[in-house]
Protein backbone atom coordinates (compact mmCIF):
# COMPACT_ATOMS: atom_id res chain seq x y z
CA UNK A 1 0.00 0.00 0.00
CA UNK A 2 2.80 2.43 0.87
CA UNK A 3 4.58 1.66 -2.40
CA UNK A 4 1.42 2.36 -4.40
CA UNK A 5 0.87 5.62 -2.53
CA UNK A 6 4.48 6.64 -3.22
CA UNK A 7 4.10 5.96 -6.93
CA UNK A 8 0.95 8.10 -7.06
CA UNK A 9 2.71 10.91 -5.23
CA UNK A 10 5.72 10.75 -7.52
CA UNK A 11 3.44 10.86 -10.53
CA UNK A 12 1.71 13.93 -9.15
CA UNK A 13 5.00 15.62 -8.30
CA UNK A 14 6.31 14.86 -11.76
CA UNK A 15 3.36 16.69 -13.25
CA UNK A 16 3.89 19.85 -11.20
CA UNK A 17 5.27 22.56 -13.44
CA UNK A 18 4.44 20.67 -16.62
CA UNK A 19 2.28 22.31 -19.23
CA UNK A 20 -1.40 21.43 -18.81
CA UNK A 21 -3.65 20.73 -21.74
CA UNK A 22 -7.26 19.90 -22.50
CA UNK A 23 -8.04 16.29 -23.33
CA UNK A 24 -11.30 15.68 -25.19
CA UNK A 25 -12.94 12.26 -25.35
CA UNK A 26 -15.21 11.96 -28.39
CA UNK A 27 -17.82 9.20 -28.48
CA UNK A 28 -18.75 7.69 -31.85
CA UNK A 29 -21.72 5.27 -31.85
CA UNK A 30 -21.12 2.11 -33.89
CA UNK A 31 -22.93 -1.13 -34.70
CA UNK A 32 -20.69 -4.15 -35.16
CA UNK A 33 -17.84 -1.84 -36.14
CA UNK A 34 -19.78 0.21 -38.71
CA UNK A 35 -20.97 3.75 -38.08
CA UNK A 36 -24.45 3.84 -36.62
CA UNK A 37 -26.64 5.89 -38.94
CA UNK A 38 -28.64 8.59 -37.21
CA UNK A 39 -31.99 7.10 -38.14
CA UNK A 40 -31.23 3.83 -39.89
CA UNK A 41 -32.39 0.45 -38.54
CA UNK A 42 -29.98 -2.38 -37.74
CA UNK A 43 -30.51 -6.08 -37.03
CA UNK A 44 -29.55 -8.09 -33.99
CA UNK A 45 -28.52 -11.75 -33.92
CA UNK A 46 -32.18 -12.78 -33.64
CA UNK A 47 -32.99 -10.98 -36.89
CA UNK A 48 -35.02 -8.28 -35.17
CA UNK A 49 -34.92 -4.79 -36.66
CA UNK A 50 -33.76 -2.12 -34.20
CA UNK A 51 -33.66 1.67 -34.34
CA UNK A 52 -31.77 3.46 -31.59
CA UNK A 53 -33.41 6.80 -30.79
CA UNK A 54 -31.48 7.77 -27.65
CA UNK A 55 -27.94 7.17 -26.46
CA UNK A 56 -26.92 9.43 -23.60
CA UNK A 57 -24.60 8.99 -20.64
CA UNK A 58 -22.42 10.53 -17.96
CA UNK A 59 -18.70 9.93 -17.51
CA UNK A 60 -16.41 10.51 -14.51
CA UNK A 61 -13.31 9.09 -12.83
CA UNK A 62 -10.93 9.70 -15.74
CA UNK A 63 -7.41 8.44 -15.06
CA UNK A 64 -4.33 8.47 -17.29
CA UNK A 65 -1.45 6.05 -16.72
CA UNK A 66 2.25 6.54 -17.42
CA UNK A 67 4.88 3.93 -18.18
CA UNK A 68 6.58 4.50 -14.80
CA UNK A 69 3.39 3.53 -12.96
CA UNK A 70 2.30 7.06 -12.15
CA UNK A 71 -1.40 7.85 -12.45
CA UNK A 72 -2.96 11.21 -13.27
CA UNK A 73 -6.46 11.43 -11.80
CA UNK A 74 -8.92 14.01 -13.10
CA UNK A 75 -11.21 13.85 -10.08
CA UNK A 76 -13.99 16.39 -9.72
CA UNK A 77 -14.56 16.66 -13.45
CA UNK A 78 -17.46 15.09 -15.32
CA UNK A 79 -18.56 14.78 -18.91
CA UNK A 80 -21.72 13.85 -20.72
CA UNK A 81 -22.65 12.69 -24.19
CA UNK A 82 -25.92 12.59 -26.11
CA UNK A 83 -25.72 11.19 -29.61
CA UNK A 84 -29.18 12.38 -30.55
CA UNK A 85 -28.28 16.03 -30.01
CA UNK A 86 -24.79 15.68 -31.49
CA UNK A 87 -23.15 16.39 -28.12
CA UNK A 88 -20.50 13.68 -28.24
CA UNK A 89 -17.29 15.47 -27.14
CA UNK A 90 -16.30 15.62 -23.46
CA UNK A 91 -13.41 17.92 -22.48
CA UNK A 92 -11.16 17.41 -19.42
CA UNK A 93 -8.86 20.23 -18.37
CA UNK A 94 -5.56 20.35 -16.50
CA UNK A 95 -4.03 17.27 -18.15
CA UNK A 96 -0.20 17.33 -17.91
CA UNK A 97 1.44 17.06 -21.30
CA UNK A 98 3.52 13.96 -21.91
CA UNK A 99 3.44 10.30 -22.88
CA UNK A 100 0.88 7.85 -21.52
CA UNK A 101 0.24 4.13 -21.78
CA UNK A 102 -3.32 3.81 -20.55
CA UNK A 103 -6.68 5.49 -20.03
CA UNK A 104 -9.66 4.56 -17.91
CA UNK A 105 -12.95 6.08 -16.85
CA UNK A 106 -16.39 5.12 -15.60
CA UNK A 107 -19.77 5.50 -17.24
CA UNK A 108 -21.44 6.68 -14.07
CA UNK A 109 -20.78 9.00 -11.16
CA UNK A 110 -19.20 8.63 -7.72
CA UNK A 111 -21.75 8.72 -4.93
CA UNK A 112 -20.94 12.29 -3.82
CA UNK A 113 -21.75 13.64 -7.27
CA UNK A 114 -24.61 11.26 -7.94
CA UNK A 115 -26.45 12.37 -4.82
CA UNK A 116 -25.59 16.05 -5.13
CA UNK A 117 -28.24 18.76 -5.44
CA UNK A 118 -28.98 19.06 -9.19
CA UNK A 119 -29.69 22.75 -8.67
CA UNK A 120 -26.08 23.49 -7.73
CA UNK A 121 -24.67 23.08 -11.24
CA UNK A 122 -24.20 26.12 -13.45
CA UNK A 123 -25.87 26.50 -16.83
CA UNK A 124 -23.97 24.40 -19.33
CA UNK A 125 -22.41 22.07 -16.75
CA UNK A 126 -22.55 18.37 -17.62
CA UNK A 127 -24.52 17.62 -14.42
CA UNK A 128 -27.11 20.35 -14.96
CA UNK A 129 -30.35 18.41 -15.68
CA UNK A 130 -31.18 20.81 -18.51
CA UNK A 131 -27.95 19.73 -20.22
CA UNK A 132 -27.98 15.97 -19.68
CA UNK A 133 -31.67 15.11 -19.23
CA UNK A 134 -30.56 12.22 -17.01
CA UNK A 135 -31.45 13.27 -13.49
CA UNK A 136 -33.44 10.53 -11.76
CA UNK A 137 -36.25 12.87 -10.75
CA UNK A 138 -37.43 12.96 -7.11
CA UNK A 139 -35.79 9.64 -6.28
CA UNK A 140 -32.43 11.42 -6.43
CA UNK A 141 -29.34 10.57 -8.41
CA UNK A 142 -28.73 10.30 -12.14
CA UNK A 143 -29.28 7.75 -14.84
CA UNK A 144 -25.74 6.81 -15.89
CA UNK A 145 -26.67 5.53 -19.33
CA UNK A 146 -29.96 5.85 -21.23
CA UNK A 147 -30.46 3.65 -24.26
CA UNK A 148 -33.85 3.77 -25.96
CA UNK A 149 -35.33 2.87 -29.30
CA UNK A 150 -37.86 0.92 -31.30
CA UNK A 151 -37.82 -2.61 -32.67
CA UNK A 152 -39.88 -5.02 -34.68
CA UNK A 153 -39.80 -8.67 -35.57
CA UNK A 154 -40.54 -9.53 -39.19
CA UNK A 155 -43.59 -7.65 -40.42
CA UNK A 156 -44.92 -7.14 -36.88
CA UNK A 157 -45.76 -3.81 -35.29
CA UNK A 158 -43.03 -1.57 -33.97
CA UNK A 159 -42.49 -1.75 -30.24
CA UNK A 160 -40.17 0.10 -27.90
CA UNK A 161 -37.25 -0.57 -25.57
CA UNK A 162 -36.01 1.59 -22.74
CA UNK A 163 -32.85 0.74 -20.80
CA UNK A 164 -31.78 3.06 -17.98
CA UNK A 165 -28.68 1.99 -16.07
CA UNK A 166 -28.10 3.67 -12.72
CA UNK A 167 -27.27 3.27 -9.00
CA UNK A 168 -23.86 2.64 -7.43
CA UNK A 169 -23.89 -1.01 -8.46
CA UNK A 170 -24.18 -0.08 -12.12
CA UNK A 171 -21.11 2.14 -12.52
CA UNK A 172 -19.47 0.79 -15.67
CA UNK A 173 -15.65 0.84 -15.81
CA UNK A 174 -13.90 1.26 -19.18
CA UNK A 175 -10.14 0.62 -19.51
CA UNK A 176 -7.70 0.96 -22.39
CA UNK A 177 -4.08 -0.09 -22.75
CA UNK A 178 -2.83 2.33 -25.41
CA UNK A 179 0.25 4.45 -26.05
CA UNK A 180 -0.57 8.09 -26.68
CA UNK A 181 0.84 11.55 -26.19
CA UNK A 182 -0.86 14.67 -24.87
CA UNK A 183 0.80 17.71 -26.44
CA UNK A 184 -1.45 20.73 -26.41
CA UNK A 185 -5.20 20.29 -26.88
CA UNK A 186 -5.68 16.60 -27.69
CA UNK A 187 -8.64 14.50 -28.80
CA UNK A 188 -9.13 10.77 -28.28
CA UNK A 189 -11.81 9.21 -30.47
CA UNK A 190 -13.59 6.25 -28.91
CA UNK A 191 -16.16 3.96 -30.51
CA UNK A 192 -19.14 2.84 -28.46
CA UNK A 193 -20.36 -0.27 -30.23
CA UNK A 194 -24.05 -0.78 -29.52
CA UNK A 195 -23.90 -4.09 -31.32
CA UNK A 196 -21.95 -5.37 -28.30
CA UNK A 197 -24.78 -4.22 -26.00
CA UNK A 198 -27.92 -5.00 -27.98
CA UNK A 199 -26.74 -7.35 -30.71
CA UNK A 200 -27.24 -10.60 -28.76
CA UNK A 201 -30.31 -9.48 -26.82
CA UNK A 202 -33.64 -10.90 -27.95
CA UNK A 203 -36.30 -8.28 -27.34
CA UNK A 204 -39.79 -9.31 -26.31
CA UNK A 205 -38.56 -12.37 -24.42
CA UNK A 206 -40.07 -13.52 -21.15
CA UNK A 207 -37.32 -11.87 -19.08
CA UNK A 208 -38.87 -8.40 -19.62
CA UNK A 209 -36.12 -7.56 -22.08
CA UNK A 210 -37.78 -4.39 -23.34
CA UNK A 211 -37.15 -2.36 -20.21
CA UNK A 212 -34.89 -2.00 -17.21
CA UNK A 213 -34.48 0.71 -14.61
CA UNK A 214 -31.77 -0.90 -12.50
CA UNK A 215 -34.01 -1.97 -9.64
CA UNK A 216 -32.62 -4.42 -7.12
CA UNK A 217 -32.61 -7.97 -8.48
CA UNK A 218 -32.91 -6.90 -12.10
CA UNK A 219 -30.60 -9.32 -13.88
CA UNK A 220 -31.05 -7.58 -17.23
CA UNK A 221 -29.45 -4.43 -15.80
CA UNK A 222 -26.48 -6.52 -14.64
CA UNK A 223 -26.02 -8.04 -18.09
CA UNK A 224 -26.38 -4.73 -19.91
CA UNK A 225 -23.92 -2.93 -17.61
CA UNK A 226 -21.31 -5.61 -18.17
CA UNK A 227 -21.85 -5.37 -21.92
CA UNK A 228 -21.45 -1.58 -21.83
CA UNK A 229 -18.02 -1.90 -20.22
CA UNK A 230 -16.92 -4.19 -23.07
CA UNK A 231 -18.44 -2.08 -25.86
CA UNK A 232 -15.78 0.65 -26.06
CA UNK A 233 -12.97 0.64 -28.63
CA UNK A 234 -10.01 2.91 -29.20
CA UNK A 235 -10.03 4.63 -32.59
CA UNK A 236 -7.30 7.27 -32.61
CA UNK A 237 -5.62 10.14 -30.81
CA UNK A 238 -5.05 13.40 -32.63
CA UNK A 239 -4.49 17.11 -32.00
CA UNK A 240 -7.70 18.84 -31.00
CA UNK A 241 -9.14 20.94 -33.74
CA UNK A 242 -9.64 24.52 -32.66
CA UNK A 243 -13.31 25.40 -32.15
CA UNK A 244 -14.70 28.71 -33.24
CA UNK A 245 -15.11 31.12 -30.34
CA UNK A 246 -18.77 32.12 -30.09
CA UNK A 247 -19.52 35.81 -30.24
CA UNK A 248 -20.65 37.29 -26.95
CA UNK A 249 -23.51 39.70 -27.35
CA UNK A 250 -23.37 43.00 -25.54
CA UNK A 251 -25.81 43.51 -22.67
CA UNK A 252 -28.95 45.25 -23.88
CA UNK A 253 -30.01 46.85 -20.60
CA UNK A 254 -29.16 50.50 -20.19
CA UNK A 255 -26.86 51.84 -17.53
CA UNK A 256 -29.89 53.60 -16.05
CA UNK A 257 -31.91 50.42 -15.60
CA UNK A 258 -32.37 48.99 -12.12
CA UNK A 259 -31.05 45.41 -12.12
CA UNK A 260 -33.31 42.58 -10.98
CA UNK A 261 -31.87 39.26 -9.85
CA UNK A 262 -33.48 36.13 -11.23
CA UNK A 263 -34.21 33.84 -8.29
CA UNK A 264 -33.97 30.12 -9.04
CA UNK A 265 -36.50 28.20 -6.92
CA UNK A 266 -35.15 25.49 -4.63
CA UNK A 267 -34.77 22.22 -6.48
CA UNK A 268 -34.83 23.80 -9.94
CA UNK A 269 -31.83 23.60 -12.27
CA UNK A 270 -29.93 26.78 -13.08
CA UNK A 271 -31.28 28.20 -16.37
CA UNK A 272 -29.21 29.61 -19.21
CA UNK A 273 -30.52 33.17 -19.20
CA UNK A 274 -29.95 35.41 -22.24
CA UNK A 275 -26.61 37.16 -21.81
CA UNK A 276 -27.70 40.13 -23.92
CA UNK A 277 -30.91 40.97 -22.04
CA UNK A 278 -30.27 41.45 -18.33
CA UNK A 279 -33.42 41.89 -16.27
CA UNK A 280 -34.23 45.39 -15.04
CA UNK A 281 -37.25 46.79 -13.25
CA UNK A 282 -37.91 49.15 -16.13
CA UNK A 283 -37.58 46.46 -18.80
CA UNK A 284 -39.88 44.04 -16.96
CA UNK A 285 -42.51 46.72 -16.36
CA UNK A 286 -42.39 47.75 -20.00
CA UNK A 287 -42.74 44.15 -21.13
CA UNK A 288 -45.73 43.64 -18.86
CA UNK A 289 -47.41 46.73 -20.32
CA UNK A 290 -46.70 45.57 -23.89
CA UNK A 291 -48.10 42.11 -23.07
CA UNK A 292 -51.47 43.79 -22.36
CA UNK A 293 -51.24 46.31 -25.23
CA UNK A 294 -53.65 45.75 -28.20
CA UNK A 295 -51.47 47.98 -30.38
CA UNK A 296 -49.31 44.91 -30.96
CA UNK A 297 -52.08 43.49 -33.19
CA UNK A 298 -52.76 44.60 -36.74
CA UNK A 299 -56.22 46.02 -36.05
CA UNK A 300 -55.68 47.10 -32.46
CA UNK A 301 -58.17 44.60 -30.99
CA UNK A 302 -55.98 41.91 -29.45
CA UNK A 303 -53.08 41.78 -27.01
CA UNK A 304 -50.80 38.89 -26.02
CA UNK A 305 -52.94 38.52 -22.88
CA UNK A 306 -56.00 37.81 -25.03
CA UNK A 307 -54.72 34.27 -25.59
CA UNK A 308 -52.54 33.99 -22.47
CA UNK A 309 -54.60 34.78 -19.37
CA UNK A 310 -52.98 34.49 -15.90
CA UNK A 311 -56.01 32.66 -14.48
CA UNK A 312 -55.47 29.90 -17.07
CA UNK A 313 -51.73 29.58 -16.46
CA UNK A 314 -51.29 32.04 -19.33
CA UNK A 315 -53.27 29.90 -21.76
CA UNK A 316 -56.73 30.69 -23.19
CA UNK A 317 -58.92 27.68 -22.39
CA UNK A 318 -59.79 26.91 -26.00
CA UNK A 319 -58.67 24.07 -28.25
CA UNK A 320 -57.17 26.51 -30.75
CA UNK A 321 -57.08 30.27 -30.46
CA UNK A 322 -58.94 32.87 -32.49
CA UNK A 323 -56.73 35.59 -33.95
CA UNK A 324 -57.36 39.33 -34.22
CA UNK A 325 -59.09 38.93 -37.60
CA UNK A 326 -61.30 36.06 -36.45
CA UNK A 327 -59.09 33.42 -38.08
CA UNK A 328 -58.66 30.15 -36.21
CA UNK A 329 -55.21 28.79 -35.48
CA UNK A 330 -54.21 25.15 -35.82
CA UNK A 331 -52.47 24.61 -32.48
CA UNK A 332 -53.33 25.07 -28.85
CA UNK A 333 -51.96 28.19 -27.13
CA UNK A 334 -49.20 26.93 -24.84
CA UNK A 335 -49.19 28.22 -21.25
CA UNK A 336 -46.49 30.75 -20.48
CA UNK A 337 -44.52 30.03 -17.32
CA UNK A 338 -41.03 28.79 -16.47
CA UNK A 339 -39.93 29.91 -19.92
CA UNK A 340 -36.45 30.68 -18.57
CA UNK A 341 -35.73 26.93 -18.60
CA UNK A 342 -36.98 26.15 -22.12
CA UNK A 343 -34.34 25.46 -24.78
CA UNK A 344 -36.78 26.38 -27.57
CA UNK A 345 -40.35 27.61 -27.95
CA UNK A 346 -43.60 26.56 -29.56
CA UNK A 347 -44.98 23.06 -30.04
CA UNK A 348 -42.32 22.36 -32.68
CA UNK A 349 -39.39 24.26 -31.13
CA UNK A 350 -39.04 26.51 -34.16
CA UNK A 351 -37.78 29.50 -32.14
CA UNK A 352 -34.77 29.48 -29.86
CA UNK A 353 -35.46 32.73 -27.99
CA UNK A 354 -38.54 34.19 -26.34
CA UNK A 355 -38.19 37.42 -28.28
CA UNK A 356 -38.39 35.49 -31.55
CA UNK A 357 -41.45 33.55 -30.43
CA UNK A 358 -43.15 36.78 -29.35
CA UNK A 359 -42.67 38.38 -32.76
CA UNK A 360 -43.78 35.17 -34.49
CA UNK A 361 -47.16 35.48 -32.72
CA UNK A 362 -47.44 39.20 -33.41
CA UNK A 363 -46.80 38.73 -37.14
CA UNK A 364 -48.68 35.48 -37.75
CA UNK A 365 -51.76 36.14 -39.94
CA UNK A 366 -53.92 33.76 -37.86
CA UNK A 367 -52.79 35.34 -34.60
CA UNK A 368 -52.14 39.06 -34.12
CA UNK A 369 -51.58 39.75 -37.82
CA UNK A 370 -49.38 42.85 -37.42
CA UNK A 371 -46.42 44.28 -39.32
CA UNK A 372 -43.32 45.22 -37.35
CA UNK A 373 -43.11 48.68 -38.80
CA UNK A 374 -46.73 49.45 -37.92
CA UNK A 375 -46.31 48.23 -34.35
CA UNK A 376 -43.16 50.29 -33.85
CA UNK A 377 -44.79 53.39 -35.32
CA UNK A 378 -47.86 53.06 -33.11
CA UNK A 379 -45.76 52.73 -29.96
CA UNK A 380 -43.28 55.45 -30.93
CA UNK A 381 -46.14 57.86 -31.57
CA UNK A 382 -47.12 57.69 -27.90
CA UNK A 383 -44.80 59.98 -25.94
CA UNK A 384 -45.36 58.16 -22.64
CA UNK A 385 -44.61 54.77 -24.18
CA UNK A 386 -41.54 56.12 -25.96
CA UNK A 387 -40.28 57.47 -22.64
CA UNK A 388 -40.66 54.03 -21.08
CA UNK A 389 -38.48 52.54 -23.82
CA UNK A 390 -35.83 55.19 -23.11
CA UNK A 391 -35.97 54.41 -19.39
CA UNK A 392 -35.60 50.69 -20.02
CA UNK A 393 -32.98 50.68 -22.77
CA UNK A 394 -31.51 54.16 -23.01
CA UNK A 395 -31.32 56.39 -26.05
CA UNK A 396 -32.48 54.90 -29.31
CA UNK A 397 -36.23 55.07 -29.06
CA UNK A 398 -38.71 52.37 -29.92
CA UNK A 399 -37.40 49.56 -32.13
CA UNK A 400 -38.69 46.12 -33.06
CA UNK A 401 -35.71 44.57 -31.28
CA UNK A 402 -36.53 46.41 -28.05
CA UNK A 403 -40.16 45.33 -28.20
CA UNK A 404 -38.95 41.73 -28.28
CA UNK A 405 -36.44 42.30 -25.50
CA UNK A 406 -39.02 43.90 -23.19
CA UNK A 407 -41.53 41.10 -23.74
CA UNK A 408 -38.75 38.58 -23.11
CA UNK A 409 -37.82 40.22 -19.81
CA UNK A 410 -41.39 40.11 -18.55
CA UNK A 411 -42.02 36.54 -19.69
CA UNK A 412 -38.81 35.34 -18.04
CA UNK A 413 -40.24 36.41 -14.67
CA UNK A 414 -43.31 34.16 -14.89
CA UNK A 415 -42.25 31.33 -12.61
CA UNK A 416 -44.44 28.51 -11.31
CA UNK A 417 -42.84 26.81 -8.29
CA UNK A 418 -45.27 27.05 -5.38
CA UNK A 419 -47.92 24.35 -5.72
CA UNK A 420 -49.31 22.15 -2.97
CA UNK A 421 -46.83 19.50 -4.13
CA UNK A 422 -43.91 21.93 -3.68
CA UNK A 423 -45.10 22.85 -0.23
CA UNK A 424 -45.44 19.19 0.69
CA UNK A 425 -41.84 18.63 -0.37
CA UNK A 426 -40.84 21.50 1.93
CA UNK A 427 -42.87 20.10 4.82
CA UNK A 428 -45.36 22.99 4.70
CA UNK A 429 -48.37 20.96 3.52
CA UNK A 430 -49.50 17.36 3.36
CA UNK A 431 -50.81 15.52 0.33
CA UNK A 432 -53.99 13.51 0.74
CA UNK A 433 -53.82 9.72 0.54
CA UNK A 434 -55.27 9.91 -2.98
CA UNK A 435 -52.72 12.53 -4.07
CA UNK A 436 -49.90 10.42 -2.64
CA UNK A 437 -51.19 7.40 -4.53
CA UNK A 438 -51.30 9.49 -7.70
CA UNK A 439 -47.70 10.58 -7.20
CA UNK A 440 -46.66 6.98 -6.62
CA UNK A 441 -48.29 5.95 -9.90
CA UNK A 442 -46.83 8.99 -11.67
CA UNK A 443 -43.28 8.10 -10.62
CA UNK A 444 -43.51 4.31 -11.05
CA UNK A 445 -42.42 2.36 -14.10
CA UNK A 446 -45.03 0.25 -15.85
CA UNK A 447 -43.30 -3.13 -15.90
CA UNK A 448 -45.91 -5.83 -15.38
CA UNK A 449 -43.43 -8.63 -16.14
CA UNK A 450 -41.57 -7.66 -12.95
CA UNK A 451 -44.69 -6.92 -10.93
CA UNK A 452 -44.55 -3.11 -11.19
CA UNK A 453 -47.71 -1.38 -12.36
CA UNK A 454 -47.37 2.38 -12.58
CA UNK A 455 -48.46 5.16 -14.90
CA UNK A 456 -44.91 5.72 -16.20
CA UNK A 457 -45.38 9.52 -16.44
CA UNK A 458 -41.96 10.44 -15.07
CA UNK A 459 -40.00 9.46 -18.18
CA UNK A 460 -41.21 12.56 -19.99
CA UNK A 461 -42.58 14.69 -17.14
CA UNK A 462 -40.08 14.05 -14.35
CA UNK A 463 -38.12 16.54 -12.28
CA UNK A 464 -38.91 19.93 -10.81
CA UNK A 465 -40.09 21.32 -14.15
CA UNK A 466 -42.36 18.33 -14.89
CA UNK A 467 -41.03 18.15 -18.45
CA UNK A 468 -37.79 17.28 -20.19
CA UNK A 469 -38.62 19.59 -23.14
CA UNK A 470 -38.26 16.69 -25.57
CA UNK A 471 -40.21 16.22 -28.80
CA UNK A 472 -42.25 13.04 -28.99
CA UNK A 473 -44.89 11.22 -30.94
CA UNK A 474 -47.31 10.27 -28.16
CA UNK A 475 -49.62 8.12 -30.24
CA UNK A 476 -52.22 10.70 -31.30
CA UNK A 477 -51.93 10.23 -35.05
CA UNK A 478 -52.99 13.00 -37.42
CA UNK A 479 -49.58 13.64 -39.00
CA UNK A 480 -51.30 14.18 -42.33
CA UNK A 481 -52.51 17.57 -41.07
CA UNK A 482 -49.64 18.57 -38.75
CA UNK A 483 -46.17 17.06 -39.06
CA UNK A 484 -45.01 18.58 -35.75
CA UNK A 485 -41.28 18.83 -35.18
CA UNK A 486 -40.65 17.64 -38.74
CA UNK A 487 -41.85 21.02 -40.01
CA UNK A 488 -38.64 22.40 -38.48
CA UNK A 489 -36.15 19.56 -39.00
CA UNK A 490 -37.60 17.97 -42.17
CA UNK A 491 -36.59 14.62 -40.62
CA UNK A 492 -38.95 11.69 -41.12
CA UNK A 493 -38.25 10.48 -37.56
CA UNK A 494 -39.69 13.77 -36.19
CA UNK A 495 -43.00 13.51 -38.00
CA UNK A 496 -45.78 13.62 -35.44
CA UNK A 497 -43.46 14.68 -32.59
CA UNK A 498 -44.47 17.64 -30.44
CA UNK A 499 -42.89 19.32 -27.46
CA UNK A 500 -43.54 17.74 -24.07
CA UNK A 501 -45.40 20.40 -22.05
CA UNK A 502 -44.93 20.95 -18.34
CA UNK A 503 -47.57 19.45 -16.08
CA UNK A 504 -47.32 22.31 -13.63
CA UNK A 505 -50.66 24.16 -13.58
CA UNK A 506 -52.04 21.48 -15.87
CA UNK A 507 -55.45 21.62 -14.16
CA UNK A 508 -55.72 25.22 -15.38
CA UNK A 509 -54.23 24.92 -18.86
CA UNK A 510 -56.67 22.70 -20.76
CA UNK A 511 -57.78 21.73 -23.36
CA UNK A 512 -54.83 19.41 -23.89
CA UNK A 513 -52.41 18.25 -26.59
CA UNK A 514 -51.04 20.35 -29.45
CA UNK A 515 -54.49 20.54 -31.06
CA UNK A 516 -56.55 20.75 -27.89
CA UNK A 517 -58.39 17.51 -28.63
CA UNK A 518 -58.87 16.46 -25.00
CA UNK A 519 -61.08 18.66 -22.85
CA UNK A 520 -60.30 17.08 -19.47
CA UNK A 521 -57.46 15.49 -17.56
CA UNK A 522 -59.55 12.35 -17.32
CA UNK A 523 -59.53 12.12 -21.13
CA UNK A 524 -55.76 12.62 -21.21
CA UNK A 525 -55.17 9.82 -18.71
CA UNK A 526 -57.54 7.55 -20.62
CA UNK A 527 -55.46 8.15 -23.75
CA UNK A 528 -52.22 7.13 -22.06
CA UNK A 529 -53.87 4.22 -20.27
CA UNK A 530 -55.51 2.55 -23.27
CA UNK A 531 -55.81 4.95 -26.21
CA UNK A 532 -52.25 5.27 -27.55
CA UNK A 533 -52.05 4.50 -31.28
CA UNK A 534 -49.10 2.45 -32.53
CA UNK A 535 -47.80 5.17 -34.82
CA UNK A 536 -44.59 4.75 -36.82
CA UNK A 537 -42.59 7.16 -34.64
CA UNK A 538 -44.23 6.36 -31.30
CA UNK A 539 -41.93 7.26 -28.43
CA UNK A 540 -40.12 4.15 -27.10
CA UNK A 541 -41.32 4.74 -23.55
CA UNK A 542 -44.89 4.39 -24.81
CA UNK A 543 -44.18 1.78 -27.47
CA UNK A 544 -42.77 -0.62 -24.85
CA UNK A 545 -46.15 -0.87 -23.15
CA UNK A 546 -48.42 -3.84 -23.94
CA UNK A 547 -50.89 -3.40 -26.81
CA UNK A 548 -53.75 -3.31 -24.31
CA UNK A 549 -52.23 -0.35 -22.47
CA UNK A 550 -51.36 0.26 -18.83
CA UNK A 551 -54.46 -1.32 -17.34
CA UNK A 552 -55.04 1.27 -14.61
CA UNK A 553 -58.31 0.91 -12.76
CA UNK A 554 -60.77 3.75 -12.12
CA UNK A 555 -59.39 4.47 -8.66
CA UNK A 556 -55.82 4.77 -9.96
CA UNK A 557 -56.90 7.06 -12.78
CA UNK A 558 -58.73 9.26 -10.28
CA UNK A 559 -55.64 9.33 -8.06
CA UNK A 560 -53.55 10.58 -10.97
CA UNK A 561 -56.03 13.39 -11.59
CA UNK A 562 -55.90 14.31 -7.89
CA UNK A 563 -52.11 14.47 -7.98
CA UNK A 564 -52.11 16.60 -11.13
CA UNK A 565 -54.42 19.09 -9.39
CA UNK A 566 -51.82 19.30 -6.60
CA UNK A 567 -49.41 20.79 -9.18
CA UNK A 568 -51.46 24.00 -9.42
CA UNK A 569 -49.67 27.08 -8.13
CA UNK A 570 -51.38 28.52 -5.09
CA UNK A 571 -50.95 32.11 -6.28
CA UNK A 572 -53.55 33.54 -8.74
CA UNK A 573 -51.06 32.99 -11.55
CA UNK A 574 -47.38 32.07 -11.82
CA UNK A 575 -45.33 34.30 -9.57
CA UNK A 576 -42.94 36.89 -10.96
CA UNK A 577 -39.39 35.90 -10.02
CA UNK A 578 -37.34 38.52 -8.27
CA UNK A 579 -40.13 41.04 -7.82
Amino acid sequence: MRCGWLILMLGWLGSVGAEAATLTLTVEPRWRGAELAAAGPVRNAAGQELEVTRLAGLVAGVMLHRADGATIRLDGQTGGFDAGSGRVSMPWSGVPEGDYVGLEFEVGLPDALNRSDPGRWAAGHALNPLVNGLHWSWQGGYVFLALEGRWREGAGERRGFSYHLATDARRMPVRFRADFTVAGPTEIRLAFDLGRVLGDLRLGADDASESTHSAAGDELAVRLAAAVSRAWFWLEVRPQRAAATPAVAAAAASAGGTPVAFKVPAGFPVPDLPADNALTEEGIALGRALFDDPRLSGNGTQSCASCHAPARAFGDGTAVSTGSTGAKGTRNAMPLFNLAWHPAYGWDGARRRIREQAWAAIEHPAEMNAARGDVVAALAGDAATAARFEAAFGAGGVTAERVGLALEQYLLTLVAADSKFDRALRGEAELTAEERRGFELFATESDPARGRRGADCFHCHGGALFTDFGYRDNGLGGTETDAGRATVTAAARDRGAFKTPSLRNVALSGPYMHDGRFATLEAVIAHYDHGVRRTENLDPNLAKHPAGGLGLDAADRAALVAFLHALTDLAPGPARAGL
